[in-house]
């Protein structure tokens, strides 16, 4: 419960009831069916693109959160199309910085964006930048985590929502849950049964957690860090992490000591 700077006040039922600026809660019996809380909306910015993007939008729709903007491909993008038929402003992917950031932002949610947000860019939110990353961070930083997951013949796989820092994957975590892979998986299979659900439940528990005042910031452990280059395109080059040990029967693997 939050207490404001007015004394408590006696309300019905029993309860007591806090004035604190826009935020009103009031604290009764959890058996009283007349107990109401009222929360201050957050004010974000959300960044993301396609199925995921558009879940993680329903959701902030669904609390009752102030959607400053929208930072997405446009066209026919699942995000974008969700986006403009609520009449939310928009930023087109790629143009991201401090400058296209709206005025009095609490927080950034990074949802399948792949654009990068900066530290610059971070600081335009009160709270700063939240992002979701398919697997038990510190394992498996980098862009193809669920290939490389499967690739490797992991059995137990999961999801982390964690702090964007300049470290590639590795800010502080907020939540995170696991899952089993299964043997007949494939990167879509596991994403759309497991993990693109996952996050929505972990953000949204972040979310919970930050109405209630509590932001849960836990460091990475380095030691346990690992990082796989990416399946497509250029790696980007991290010499601060070992390479990861070739396992028996994935000698067609490739390695490269990245983070």
């Amino acid at each position: 419960y939050v207490a404001g700077k007015e004394r408590p006040k006696k309300g019905r039922g029993g309860g007591r009831l806090w004035g604190g600026g826009r935020l009103w809660v009031r604290r009764a019996l959890s058996f009283n069916p007349r107990v109401q809380v009222h929360r201050k909306e957050v004010r974000i910015l959300l960044c993301g693109q396609k199925s995921f993007g558009r879940s993680i939008l329903k959701l902030l729709l669904r609390r009752g959160d102030d959607v400053a903007a929208v930072c997405c491909p446009g066209g026919n993008d699942k995000l974008n199309s969700l986006r403009w038929g609520e009449g939310l402003p928009w930023i087109e992917s790629g143009a991201l910085s401090a400058r296209a950031c709206p005025p009095g932002l609490d927080l950034i949610i990074a949802a399948h964006s792949h654009d990068f947000i900066g530290k610059k860019t971070r600081a335009k939110a009160r709270l700063g930048a939240v992002g979701y990353h398919p697997s038990l961070l510190p394992l498996h930083r980098g862009r193809d985590a669920i290939r490389w997951a499967i690739k490797m013949g992991d059995k137990v796989t999961g999801g982390s929502v964690y702090w964007l820092s300049n470290t590639v994957d590795g800010g502080h975590v907020g939540a995170q849950d696991w899952c089993f892979i299964r043997p007949d998986d494939d990167p879509l299979s596991l994403w759309i049964r497991e993990l693109a659900p996952m996050g929505e439940r972990l953000f949204g528990k972040t979310l919970e957690q930050l109405d209630r005042g509590v932001c849960v910031r836990k460091a990475q452990d380095p030691s346990l860090a690992t990082w796989e280059p990416s399946m497509e395109g250029q790696p980007i080059h991290r010499p601060d992490l070992e390479a990861l040990p070739m396992h028996a029967g994935a000698h067609d693997l490739y390695y490269e000591a990245e983070a």
